[in-house]
């Protein structure tokens, strides 16, 4: 075969034109990696969008987790270990870009952060290069469609019962039909407001007064009141609170029926975690703050939580994550999805999602009203509270260059 009838071969199959086992024999090792681009689109965080080029004319796009640094990185320190690579052997440049980090430590953080990012381009890659949605190369698919809740910010006046009321109304008036919602549990006392003179408020103690505690559970009460019985609610700790005062409060919201109480003491000391759990009657969701396998196995082997919140393209990408929800699952732990993510790393997770046997729901947080503009789709993203699963090769979108281009964080240029 020419040079020139590989390329347009490889070209027609990001298309899905050709069938899986052709395209099998045509490869052999002959597509390489040529170049890795980050560029930084400001959302709701700002977002690290990553795309992979190859000799083939083929490319592949994904996201890494939002924060300082990870560009810098993605482009200086992991370019060059993968550019030259056969980009269908992901699992092996993950863990190359691990091992080359070692100095910069490969266990967590940015480094973790940014190689998750470049393994969620590469699925999306190799399922373009076979033609088939990125699921598929992950063991194929549980479900078609992947169940989302929408996370609400604090209200203003949290003393308010009628402000709670309002809040559920505007999400639930939202045109995308969810069927579950997340509230700040952890908004009572206000965490941005400077004044602590209320009696037992402190901005660095992790302890929750009998007043806190009140308005928390009336709170609760009155989301659940409006929401009716039968729909779905977690509750928001973010990581506040000690672990007697984390009991205190699974038993304030206790009579409100919600689904989980998300992080309610600090991610670094499983055994803590598993003291809530054990006497807590309502569900203990956690996970966001860790990273790989390592990072859960504690956790899972003590049975700190109810449910794992794997961040995906902030904890390992998607392999890991699915091997994540293995363990979890082999303990009879459920799965769901933490995500500030646009919908590039949004519709990534949902892949792997629909991978997992036991995952049940996947987050949408601080939504603006360019999201789902960020990409070209087929179809709405978000039906009657579900993303489903496209049939096209690996997860099936592009980035839309004017909104991206609109967006840009201040000296951004697309894929510079």
């Amino acid at each position: 075969m020419t040079r020139r009838t590989f390329l347009k071969t490889t070209a027609s199959v990001a298309l899905g034109a050709l069938p899986l086992h052709r395209l099998a024999a045509q490869h052999k090792g002959k597509v390489k990696i040529t170049d890795v681009k980050c560029m930084i689109v400001r959302g709701t965080w700002d977002w690290n969008l990553i795309k992979i080029e190859t000799d083939a004319g083929v490319h592949g796009i994904g996201e890494a987790y939002w924060g300082f640094g990870v560009k810098d990185f993605v482009v200086n320190q992991l370019k060059p270990l993968v550019v030259g690579e056969d980009p269908l052997n992901v699992d092996k440049l993950y863990h190359k870009m691990l091992m080359g980090s070692a100095g910069q430590g490969a266990i967590g953080g940015v480094t973790v952060t940014a190689a998750s990012g470049i393994e969620i381009a590469l699925w999306d890659l190799a399922g373009r290069l076979l033609g088939t949605p990125a699921c598929n190369l992950l063991g194929g698919r549980f479900r078609d469609r992947i169940r989302f809740y929408r996370t609400l910010q604090t209200v203003e006046d949290v003393e308010s019962m009628q402000a709670w009321r309002d809040q559920v109304q505007a999400a639930q008036a939202e045109p995308f039909g969810w069927t579950a919602f997340k509230f700040q549990g952890d908004g009572i006392p206000r965490v941005a407001d400077p004044d602590y003179s209320e009696p037992g408020h402190d901005r660095y103690t992790r302890d929750l007064t009998l007043k806190d505690l009140r308005r928390i559970g009336t709170a609760m009460e009155t989301v659940r009141d409006e929401l009716g019985p039968d729909i779905d609610f977690g509750v928001e700790a973010h990581w506040r609170y000690d672990v007697r005062d984390a009991i205190r409060m699974a038993e304030a919201i206790e009579p409100a029926q919600p689904m989980w109480l998300e992080d309610p003491v600090p991610p670094g000391n499983p055994d803590a975690m598993a003291a809530v759990t054990r006497v807590s009657k309502v569900p203990i969701c956690t996970g966001e703050n860790l990273y790989g396998r390592d990072g859960f196995r504690r956790l899972i082997e003590v049975r700190g939580c109810d449910v794992v919140h794997i961040d995906i393209p902030k904890s390992g990408g998607l392999l890991e994550s699915k091997r994540i929800h293995d363990l979890a699952d082999q303990h009879y732990i459920w799965t769901a999805a933490h995500n500030p993510a646009s919908p590039v790393g949004s519709i990534a997770s949902c892949h792997d999602a629909a991978s997992m046997r036991d995952f049940r729901i996947h987050e949408l947080a601080k939504y603006i009203d360019w999201w789902q503009d960020l990409i070209v789709h087929d179809g709405p993203i978000f039906e009657n509270g579900y993303y489903r699963i496209r049939d096209k090769p690996g997860y099936g979108i592009e980035i839309n260059e004017d909104v991206a281009r609109a967006h840009l964080a201040p000296g951004e240029t697309w894929w510079a």
